[in-house]
């Protein structure tokens, strides 16, 4: 957990350590997408659903009738509901490689989205779709919140989507926010909470405002996945994380 204006980390624990991290990737992509719309790299382009993008994860692209879409439409999906088909999509189009050349130019050492969303991972497939340290994610947070990854315009474009996120269920689940609508500023809090979740792992990095101070987070838990009750446990632990954020914001930031 990092003072966002000031920079000084307030916690961190094994904050180098590289994990999976699920989807929680697709900021490096939505960073990517972002700055080829601002320098014309991509415009108005509709982008097909293709059957080699499907799967039956997260979102709501996979129900929908339209089966085109302007690329910052995805974008928005991707943001909101980690849509599948908008972000292997929007992958195929921008390519893996702009993404890693991105987030390398970024000083992203150990952050990487390795792969698209899958159904099932065989043997030749990436573990997961991305793997980070909790460290590198709250510094790229950071950037985000004070418009300094690549340039304002691409971080405000990148905040906006991520802004329409409406999974808090995680560390964010202890802010008291309306998951679907969080936007503007409710009880002196505003948040941006990006999260990801597969078999055994629970990992989410964010932004929270508050009346004292501003902090970015990251949190990641791998465990064995084996029961309700160690999965629910991992949540409550998150969501104790939370209330350590919570009370970070509220008070004057520590210089």
């Amino acid at each position: 957990m990092i003072d966002t204006s000031t920079g000084k980390a307030l916690l961190a624990v094994d904050d180098t350590l590289v994990q999976p991290v699920a989807s929680l990737g697709r900021v490096l992509l939505l960073i990517e997408v972002a700055a080829q719309l601002e320098d014309g790299g991509l415009h108005g382009d509709r982008l097909q659903r293709m059957a080699r993008d499907t799967a039956t994860g997260a979102g709501l692209w996979q129900f929908l009738q339209e089966s085109t879409m302007q690329v910052s439409d995805l974008a928005t999906l991707v943001g909101a509901s980690a849509d599948a088909w908008a972000m292997n999509a929007l992958l195929s189009t921008v390519g893996i490689d702009a993404v890693r050349e991105r987030a390398e130019s970024l000083g992203m050492e150990r952050t990487a989205l390795i792969d698209r969303v899958r159904d099932r991972r065989g043997p030749d497939d990436a573990p997961d779709a991305s793997v980070a340290p909790t460290g590198e994610l709250a510094w790229l947070l950071r950037g985000l919140a004070l418009g300094e990854v690549v340039d304002e315009a691409v971080s405000n474009r990148v905040l906006g989507w991520l802004s329409l996120a409406s999974d808090l269920s995680l560390v964010a689940g202890s802010f008291g926010l309306d998951p679907l609508a969080h936007r503007s500023l409710d009880h002196g809090l505003q948040a941006v909470a990006v999260t990801g979740s597969s078999l055994g792992v629970r990992a989410e990095a964010g932004i929270l405002r508050g009346p004292g101070s501003s902090v970015s987070y990251a949190v990641t838990v791998t465990f064995d996945d084996a029961s309700l009750q160690r999965r629910l446990a991992v949540v409550d632990a998150l969501r104790t994380m939370g209330t350590e954020v919570l009370e970070a914001v509220h008070e004057p930031a520590r210089r």
